[in-house]
């Protein structure tokens, strides 16, 4: 899954607060203290800058997660080169620093290193958000076109393998962390979590999976099952939604396991090996609160669509993953698309913190520049 970023979104520097995706460097990015006021966008709504861009890469997927239905597509589709050149001048202009790959499965595109060798030209952190399988096939390539690797770990092995519908899946990360770090000893690998029924009560056994995987830290972020993202083409019911989300009567056992992790992973969330402080923690109970009624849903900070933007493989233009298209590169560059006048009008009528979309986000990405 995609979040995202791959189920979900991405992750924030030094990694407090982006979305399911990543970790800028903090040289680029700081975040905007917890309920400082979002950006003022001006009157014509206008983006010149856009320091953030996800791309999706492929339209396939090479696991069959539960929370996600990216893998039931029967279209299969790959960002070529050829569509990418034309959009060069407008990244530039834009003063894109950091593009984040996700898809279904990057790697799936057998036309990422030419991909990624255009992007680094221009200066541009990249970032590879991937399901593992392929990273040992791949090492090499991976190494020398990203800058850094985030993988989808959701649990210890057999829970990882059961979500992912994947034997093997998680053996296969480790194989693949461990011909990265043969080829770079330095290289930076994390993994992201989404938290739902299948491993909520297991959060300290994933981050020590993730330690006993070697990966540099790990996140963490509900899943998502309300939204038309990750190839849905309607919105789950809800006897589908209640098969990956949580119920009420689960939510006693998620609390006892995030204070359990905020009291015995203590110096792991010091350190940043979990990216999420306890504040952060204690907000995915809040957000399963919010989705069975106990509690009224409560947007977090974002700024995501005015500074970032998610392109997917079929050249939608989206201002997040959970935002209707608001261009599309069929016809437009990317600076137009993000500046049409239907992106200006959705902009001047969002209000984060009313919106019943952000209301129900399971991501966050709010940075100054």
């Amino acid at each position: 899954m995609k979040p995202g970023i791959e189920g979900g979104f991405l992750r924030g520097a030094e990694s407090r607060g982006l979305p399911l995706l990543a970790v800028p460097p903090a040289a680029v990015f700081r975040e905007a203290p917890e309920g400082a006021d979002l950006p003022i966008a001006t009157e014509t709504q206008r983006i010149t800058r856009l320091p953030v861009l996800v791309l999706h890469v492929h339209s396939s997927c090479n696991c069959r997660c539960v929370m996600c239905d990216i893998w039931k597509t029967s279209e299969v589709r790959a960002l070529q080169p050829s569509d990418l050149e034309p959009q060069l001048p407008s990244i530039r202009r834009l003063g894109v620093r950091w593009i984040i790959f996700s898809g279904g499965e990057p790697l799936l595109n057998r036309g990422f290193p030419e991909l990624c060798a255009m992007l680094k030209a221009e200066g541009i952190r990249l970032t590879l958000l991937t399901t593992g399988l392929l990273l040992k096939k791949d090492a090499r390539e991976v190494a020398e076109s990203f800058d850094d690797v985030i993988v989808s770990l959701d649990g210890p092995q057999e829970i990882h393998d059961s979500i992912r519908q994947v034997p093997g899946g998680f053996d296969l990360i480790g194989a693949g962390v461990k011909a990265i770090r043969t080829i770079s000893s330095g290289y930076r690998i994390t993994a992201r979590s989404t938290v739902q029924k299948g491993n909520f009560r297991h959060l300290r056994e994933t981050i020590r999976a993730a330690k006993f995987l070697r990966l540099d830290g790990i996140s963490f972020l509900p899943v998502d099952v309300t939204s038309q993202a990750f190839n849905r083409p309607l919105v789950w019911p809800i006897e589908r939604q209640n098969e990956v989300g949580l119920c009420a009567a689960d939510l006693t056992d998620l609390e006892i396991e995030i204070g359990a992790l905020i009291r015995e992973n203590a110096e792991d969330i010091r350190s940043g090996f979990v990216t999420e402080p306890p504040e952060k923690l204690w907000r995915i109970v809040k957000h399963f609160r919010a989705h069975v009624g106990l509690e009224e849903a409560k947007s977090p900070a974002c700024n995501a669509p005015w500074t970032s933007a998610v392109v997917e493989i079929d050249g939608n233009v989206r201002p997040c993953f959970f935002h209707p298209p608001i261009g599309h590169l069929r016809n437009q560059s990317l600076e137009d698309a993000i500046n049409s006048e239907r992106a200006r009008e959705f902009r001047a009528a969002l209000d984060i913190r009313t919106n019943p979309t952000c209301k129900r986000c399971v991501c966050s990405l709010n940075y100054r520049i």
